[in-house]
């Protein structure tokens, strides 16, 4: 009898390469870190950054307050060299938040009103007369723009903010202007936005002091339902059209593409299943499902591509508080078909209690903290 030797089963070059591919592939993946482009350390103060803006893809601008000796002093950093460098320059009010229409002009919200830049950043000048308690502006072009914010304040401008106007349907909701808030804005077309807000009046009985100050009690609290406001337009913000829901949550981020498509973030309180739930929106029919939630991480904000590559960022849970003022591991997660969430390899000092995620006009990614840290993803 003839005795065979025995041998491998042959690959074939398809397979070979398919294995040399999905190695490659999986190098790439694990090779993209996101490493720290700037990191405010000094001692006996703090930097707290509240939003960061790219009017171009070398050109950020990041704004908050320094925290010294518990004063607050308001900055802007800035970078020309796609964040290589940052520069640091004092201004006049602590800024909330920032909106840029293209690579020069750009509007800054202060608790005390609008400044606008006409050189990205590099010089603000104050809107007289404009509304206080805001926290968000848009601008669909240079003369009209949209602005919310507490007190059941929303505007409109069709002077690039010399004047405002109220947006009659923001009152029409019947709840107490004291506890109701416009807290962000979205267009996902020319024609076709989304004001969202929320009304939360205290619960009898509360003592008014933040969850992580009694521990105990709000370990036996269960979450309430919140009265959820939607102000929506279809005609580029001539007319506004609202509603209401109760629903447990507050819709607080929303990330949308043209075709209608986005991710929509929810946050909880006090002792909810999970302290944030991430929601696949399709603008055109209103339908949404959820696409991400979990009991160990709460999300801070949310970034779709046009690429249709979902992020999120936010911080690890530990113990029963999920919403703490104590700064926690930065966590990042990346989907590409928004279901199958990765999580990603951040410098292990990046720590934060809310991160928000940015891209600029080349396409990289950036995510700043309210602990004074910018991070860039490097691939």
């Amino acid at each position: 009898m003839k005795i065979v030797p025995h041998r491998k089963p042959r690959r074939t070059r398809a397979f070979i390469l398919t294995s040399v591919f999905c190695l490659l592939t999986s190098f790439s993946l694990s090779a993209a870190k996101w490493q720290l482009a700037y990191f405010y350390d000094k001692d006996k103060s703090s930097l707290v950054i509240n939003d960061l803006q790219f009017p171009s893809a070398a050109r950020g601008v990041a704004a908050g307050y320094l925290d010294d000796k518990g004063t607050s002093k308001p900055v802007i950093l800035t970078t020309d060299d796609s964040g290589a460098h940052w520069a640091v320059s004092k201004i006049k009010d602590v800024p909330i938040s920032l909106f840029f229409l293209n690579d020069k002009l750009g509007w800054m919200v202060t608790p005390e009103g609008i400044w606008r830049t006409v050189d990205a950043g590099r010089e603000w000048h104050e809107l007289p007369k404009s509304p206080k308690l805001l926290m968000k502006v848009y601008f669909l072009d240079e003369a009209r723009g949209f602005a919310i914010g507490a007190h059941k304040l929303a505007y409109q401008t069709e002077d690039g903010g010399k004047t405002w106007e109220p947006i009659a349907a923001a009152a029409e909701p019947h709840t107490d202007p004291e506890y109701t808030v416009y807290n962000n804005i979205a267009f996902v077309t020319a024609k076709a936005g989304i004001i969202d807000g929320f009304s939360s009046p205290p619960r009898a009985g509360e003592s008014g002091k933040p969850d992580w100050l009694d521990a105990q009690d709000t370990a036996t609290r269960r979450e309430w339902p919140h009265l959820s406001i939607m102000l929506d337009t279809r005609d580029g913000g001539k007319t506004w059209k609202s509603s209401t829901a109760s629903m447990f949550g507050r819709i607080t981020r929303g990330s949308f593409l043209p075709d209608g498509r986005g991710l929509g973030l929810i946050e909880f309180t006090d002792t909810f299943k999970w302290p944030s739930e991430v929601h696949l929106i399709d603008g055109t029919t209103g339908k949404s499902g959820i696409v991400y939630n979990a009991t160990d991480r709460a999300v801070t904000d949310v970034l779709l591509l046009p690429s249709g590559t979902g992020y999120l960022a936010g911080v690890e849970v530990v113990g029963k508080l999920q919403h703490t003022p104590i700064p926690r591991k930065l966590k990042i997660l990346k989907s590409g078909d928004l279901s199958d969430w990765q999580e990603m390899d951040v410098d292990y000092r990046a720590t934060a209690v809310r991160a928000m995620l940015r891209a600029a006009g080349n396409g990289s990614l950036w995510v700043a903290t309210d602990t004074g840290m910018i991070l860039k993803l490097a691939e």
